[in-house]
């Protein structure tokens, strides 16, 4: 159909693909990576913190969003103000060889718990790569923009 449309209609024939369709098309091939977190010390906050509630909410959020390709990284029992964590690692390697379009946690104290470097993530890092970033319970979405006070939320 759309060479026909291109053939008789010679406006379409010269106008480019539009660039949000591109990416749009370009990043439906990557993966979204759910990344899940929770340290010994958070075990103490109860069940809203579990892994399987983590991997069942952002599992839940990433389909309702029709995101494809979705793959887990999971870290149980590491410590947040430590990024030397076995999966957090496995990630950011896809991240740097460009296999991931999106990164979506439940919070960005999962993430790190080291607000500067959490910040260098979310702001200088992913764009770096193209990466879309998304707090689901902080109601962050690098597509909507990154607030000053987005790697630092929740810290107050």
């Amino acid at each position: 159909m759309c060479d026909i449309m291109n053939t008789s209609n010679p406006v379409l024939a010269d106008c480019p693909p539009i660039k949000e369709e591109q990416d749009m098309n370009r990043q439906s091939d990557k993966i979204t990576a759910i990344y899940c977190r929770l340290s010994r010390d958070d075990e103490q906050e109860g069940e809203s913190n579990s892994i399987v509630n983590q991997r069942a909410i952002l599992k839940k959020y990433a389909q309702d969003q029709k995101f494809r390709n979705i793959e887990f990284f999971v870290d149980d029992g590491y410590s947040g103000a430590n990024f030397n964590r076995p999966d957090f690692k496995r990630m950011m390697n896809d991240i740097e060889h460009g296999k991931v379009g999106i990164v979506i946690v439940k919070d960005q104290s999962r993430l790190g718990r080291d607000y500067l470097q959490t910040g260098m993530l979310m702001e200088i890092t992913f764009p770096q790569y193209d990466v879309r970033f998304i707090a689901v319970n902080d109601g962050v979405d690098s597509a909507n923009g990154v607030s000053d006070f987005s790697g630092i939320k929740n810290y107050f």
